[in-house]
């Protein structure tokens, strides 16, 4: 089995050989090829990853390329994990939105639309040439915003699925707190990309008993804290929203926060330098400790998981993942893009039926995916008044002045990235 990894020199990747070396009985992958046009970084993290499968004995070829099309060429899975703009793309994104009083982040509100906007043609360029390569590969998303970069790649017929790493920490996050295996665990994961919230916990798959009240009510003040939200606000809702709920629920506290400390992209900056000095050293052959503090706690055991059910259904059979709603949430279009359980094989993944949801949840998913509707339009067809209904359609901004303030600051900030401003 060959696997590529788009943006394999990511400082996450060797997150991702960790989970490929210690879970080869899942996902037996006999060649891995790490392409990145950034011969200097991807040159490290080639050497780490042979490291790392050596140490722990997985037979696998480790080859490096800035030479996509070779790349990709005769793969049978492409893990997509880009970053176009890089950091200081991204510390852009989180920056000037917080100028119209905006919350500034890479994949919410105005930073998540200019993300968009940066990443979609270049996916879908990658998605053709691997189409070409060969038409059977599955394509796997990592890439932000999963939901509207899946979209983008199910609306142009690509064999995609889009993953994210919120459920799978959220499982082991509860399977710790009710001392269970985390196999023992099924969520009720309903939403989009980065706007879910956990219905249930149920115990033994679907249809088992839900522990959530439980949960709740033995560990609530540590869920609320991992989640910086107050405790109450979990107690009322009775449920357990993404952290990324915070920027809604909390989004005026959120801003003064952002504004009165180093952004992200800043902390993820220096931690990325001193990450690659670390995997400069030729006696690094596991993944370091720092690499916890990156983000993307278990990636890789999803990843994992998910190609293992999609290229031979050897792994687990029931995953969250982006895909196309098809009904599993009446309210929205079929073609929309939700972020659901599903049973997952060699055709696909099929979601699975959800709780009715109530209007609290339903009405802001609904209000989402019409942004996302007429961000992937502005991402596909450019133009500063397709960019202007959408930050106005958002609901983190929603009113004329700011959506004409935050249109031409993206415009102006990422006017290299976009071949039309």
């Amino acid at each position: 089995m060959k696997l590529a990894v788009v943006g394999g020199g990511s400082t996450y990747t060797p997150e991702l050989i960790d989970g490929f070396a210690r879970l080869r009985d899942t996902l037996p992958v006999g060649e891995l090829v790490l392409i990145d046009p950034a011969a200097d970084r991807l040159e490290l993290i080639g050497g780490l990853a042979r490291r790392i499968f050596a140490r722990q004995g997985h037979p696998a070829r480790v080859t490096t390329t800035a030479d996509l099309d070779a790349g990709v060429d005769g793969a049978d899975a492409v893990l997509l994990q880009l970053r176009i703009g890089g950091q200081a793309a991204r510390l852009q994104d989180e920056t000037w939105p917080l100028e119209c009083g905006c919350v500034g982040q890479e994949t919410t509100g105005a930073g998540g639309l200019a993300k968009a906007l940066r990443t979609v043609p270049v996916v879908l360029d990658i998605a053709e040439r691997v189409r070409r390569a060969n038409p059977d590969a599955w394509i796997i998303d990592f890439t932000n915003p999963v939901g509207i970069v899946t979209r983008a790649l199910l609306r142009a017929g690509h064999k995609a699925v889009g993953l994210c790493n919120v459920a799978i920490g959220f499982q082991r996050k509860f399977a710790a707190l009710l001392d269970l295996p985390p196999g023992d665990i099924h969520l009720d994961h309903v939403g989009l990309n980065h706007l879910s919230w956990e219905l249930g916990v149920r115990r033994g798959g679907p249809g088992g008993e839900d522990l959530l009240p439980q949960l709740l009510a033995a560990h609530g003040e540590a869920i609320a804290g991992d989640l910086r939200l107050p405790r109450a606000v979990l107690d009322r809702l009775g449920v357990v929203p993404s952290y990324y709920l915070r920027y809604f629920y909390a989004h005026d506290e959120v801003v003064r926060e952002l504004g009165t400390k180093p952004s992200r992209a800043a902390e993820v900056a220096a931690m990325e330098r001193e990450l690659l000095a670390l995997y400069g050293d030729p006696a690094l052959d596991e993944k370091p400790a720092l690499l916890a503090k990156r983000g993307g706690a278990f990636y890789s055991e999803a990843a994992v998981d998910l190609a293992a059910s999609l290229l031979a259904d050897g792994g687990p059979a029931v995953q969250v993942v982006n895909t196309y709603n098809n009904g599993t949430l009446p309210f929205l279009p079929d073609d929309a893009v939700v972020e659901v359980q599903a049973h997952v094989g060699p055709s696909g993944p099929r979601p699975l039926a959800v709780p009715r949801l109530d209007p609290l949840h339903s009405g802001l998913i609904a209000h989402v995916t019409a942004y996302e509707d007429l961000a992937l339009d502005a991402a596909l067809r450019g133009g500063r008044e397709r960019v202007f209904k959408a930050l106005l359609a958002h609901p983190l901004v929603g009113q004329f002045d700011l959506a004409e303030g935050l249109t031409d600051r993206l415009l102006a900030h990422n006017k290299e990235h976009l071949a039309w401003a």
